[in-house]
Formats: C-alpha cells, sequence, structure tokens
C-alpha cells in the first residue's frame, strides 16, 4: 500500500514539475514575444523630451539626435523664456512646431520661438482662429514662408531615429479643447504621448477608433482636470509615469484630487512643473529617466506614490469600501471581494461607497 502511495507522489511531483516548466516556457516566450514586437533599439543618440515650467500652460521641447519638435509654447509672457529655452539648447532650427490647439495659453509664446528658431513644418488643427495671439502665430510663421497643416490621423513622420504618429481628433469638435492634436513619439521600446487639452469625450472616440494609445510617458491631459484622463483612457495608456504641466496656486483647482488619485491607482509616478520646475525625460530607448529643476516637497506633495492601499467590494451591491467602513466589516465572506488597486475595482465595475468615499 505504501508502494502505491510513493509511487503516485512520485507522479504528482514529476507532474507539478513539469507544469512549472511549461508555465516557465510559456512566460519566456511571451516576453521575448514582446522584445521583439517592440524592435531593435535605435541607434541614435537617445531621446530627450523637455517639459518646460511655463506655469498654468504647456510647453516641451523634444530633442533627438540633433533634430527639434516642440510641442506648444505657453502664453504670451512665456515668450521671452521661449526663446531664451531653444537657445540654450541649440534649436537654432525646429523640424516640428505642434500648436495642440488654439487657445493662448498653448500658442502664446510661440512669438518667442518664431523669432528665434526657423521651423521646418507648423502643424496645427485649425488654420483660423479669433484671436490676436493666434493671427500674430501666424504672421510670424508668414514671414518665414510657412503656414499651418492639419495633420490628419494615421500620418507619420521622424524626428531624427524617433517616429511621431499623429492619433487625433478622430473627427471634428465644436470645443476648442478637444480639437487637441494627440501625438505619440515612439522611441525604442519606450513611448510619450500628449493629447494637449482633449478632454473626455474624444479621449472615448480615439479608443473607439481603435487608436494605439500606450505610453510609457503620459503627458497630462488640460493640466490635470477632471475634465481629462478618464479611467477608461488611463487603462489604454497604462503609462508608468505622468507629466503635469501646472501653474503654483493656480484658480482652477488643477491638478485635481480625483485625477491624482486615478494616476496613483495606475500605480504611476507623477511630476508636477508646479513643484518640480522643468521636468526633462530621457530615454536610450529601452528605460526612461527623469530629472527636475527642483526637487518636489514630500511632505507638501500629494502626488507621490502612497502606501498600499486595500478596498473591500461586495459582490452582491457591487459597490466597494475602505477597510474600516461598516459596511465592508458587514460583508458575508461569500461576496467580500480585496482590491489592491482604487482602479481595479472600477474596471471590474463597482462603485465607490457613499459613506466611506474611497
Amino acid at each position: 500500500m505504501s508502494g502505491k502511495r510513493q509511487q503516485k507522489r512520485q507522479k504528482s511531483s514529476w507532474a507539478l514539475t513539469f507544469l512549472f516548466i511549461m508555465l516557465f516556457l510559456a512566460t519566456a516566450y511571451v516576453l521575448y514575444s514582446r522584445l521583439e514586437q517592440a524592435g531593435p533599439l535605435p541607434e541614435g543618440e537617445g531621446l530627450e523630451v523637455h517639459f518646460i515650467d511655463v506655469g498654468q500652460a504647456d510647453a516641451a521641447l523634444v530633442i533627438c539626435d540633433g533634430h527639434y519638435m516642440l510641442i506648444d509654447g505657453g502664453n504670451a509672457e512665456d515668450s521671452d523664456l521661449v526663446y531664451a529655452y531653444l537657445e540654450r539648447h541649440g534649436a537654432k532650427r525646429l523640424d516640428y512646431m505642434v500648436v495642440s490647439h488654439a487657445h493662448e495659453d498653448h500658442i502664446g509664446g510661440l512669438s518667442g520661438a518664431l523669432n528665434y528658431a526657423a521651423v521646418d513644418v507648423a502643424l496645427c488643427p485649425v488654420t483660423e482662429y479669433s484671436s490676436k495671439v493666434f493671427w500674430d502665430m501666424v504672421r510670424y510663421l508668414g514671414e518665414q514662408g510657412k503656414t499651418l497643416t492639419v495633420p490628419e490621423p494615421g500620418d507619420k513622420f521622424t524626428l531624427g531615429s524617433a517616429q511621431v504618429e499623429i492619433l487625433g481628433p478622430v473627427r471634428e469638435y465644436d470645443e476648442t479643447n478637444d480639437t487637441s492634436i494627440v501625438l505619440r513619439i515612439d522611441y525604442g521600446r519606450t513611448s510619450f504621448l500628449f493629447t494637449g487639452d482633449m478632454e473626455t469625450g474624444p479621449e472615448r472616440d480615439l479608443i473607439e477608433a481603435g487608436a494605439n494609445l500606450k505610453a510609457t510617458v503620459l503627458k497630462a491631459g488640460h493640466h490635470g482636470s477632471d475634465t481629462s484622463s478618464s479611467y477608461q483612457f488611463l487603462r489604454e495608456v497604462m503609462p508608468q509615469d505622468v507629466v503635469i504641466p501646472v501653474g503654483e496656486g493656480n484658480s482652477y483647482g488643477h491638478p485635481s484630487d480625483e485625477v491624482l488619485s486615478r494616476y496613483r491607482d495606475l500605480g504611476a509616478e507623477v511630476y508636477r512643473t508646479d513643484m518640480q520646475g522643468h521636468v526633462i525625460a530621457r530615454s536610450d530607448g529601452n528605460t526612461v529617466t527623469f530629472t527636475t529643476e527642483k526637487e518636489a516637497d514630500t511632505a507638501t506633495n500629494p502626488t507621490g506614490n502612497p502606501t498600499l492601499q486595500i478596498y473591500i467590494g461586495n459582490s452582491g451591491t457591487k459597490k466597494f469600501h475602505l477597510p474600516d467602513c461598516a459596511s465592508a466589516k458587514n460583508i458575508q465572506a461569500g461576496k467580500r471581494v480585496e482590491f489592491y488597486a482604487r482602479l481595479q475595482a472600477v474596471l471590474e465595475g463597482y462603485e465607490p461607497c457613499g459613506r466611506c468615499k474611497p
């Protein structure tokens, strides 16, 4: 009898060993396939994305292999800063100048850029807009013999060894923020996603259109407003890092606490120009590293990743709670579900408890 038991144990042991080997091989195959799909690392000098601190506005300088792209230029009062920043980094010629949309906090400072640098191609979602700063920009472009070009989803171009693709907008919108150009920069196995001030409706349209939104780094939409960065959208992007261009003590309440919570739920590292000044991301094609003009005060910075927070769900009511909520303590064992991220609960169809407000 004992011999039969020993044989059964040996068979079970061999079965478990075989199972572990198969799981290991399957995992290795998936990882290898992903690396193959990502392609070889670029042979260039690396990619830099400078998120320029222009207060409650947007401006980013992208540098790759001696080629330059400027995405937005801040407010009109930022013209001198933008001029000086381009000068400091030798950006005398811009391969591309991207105007995400026509609002002043994105185009006002481009006059400084156009007074310093020659522009090869200027992209904008519109060619006309009723504001002085817009027509000033058009005039400065005209002095260089250039006009605005409206890109289309699917348009692609290179910046050195980086690849840039226009993803949106995927249709026409009445609201200026929603007309924002959406673009992704791919460099090796890393990527950066810019969405201007696009809000949740057009974000949903991008998803439904099948846009590839996966990105290593996300430039937060609309300065971290809760009108952008929906859970559904963030689930598609799944960024490792988020950069929020935002002004210190701004009157809009940006970034929204709700949006900061969404980023934390993703486990993303968050950088803020109001606390850290200029934020510079560098990619070697495999990983992205960050340097900032100044250190954020971790005692007051609410964007750092907190200690692990567990949420308790009730599969019967489809509500989730904080662990110390009275409702959580009364959940039957068979209906009790634990979530280790708020986003996980939301994506599985659970709603936050109105009492404990998790």
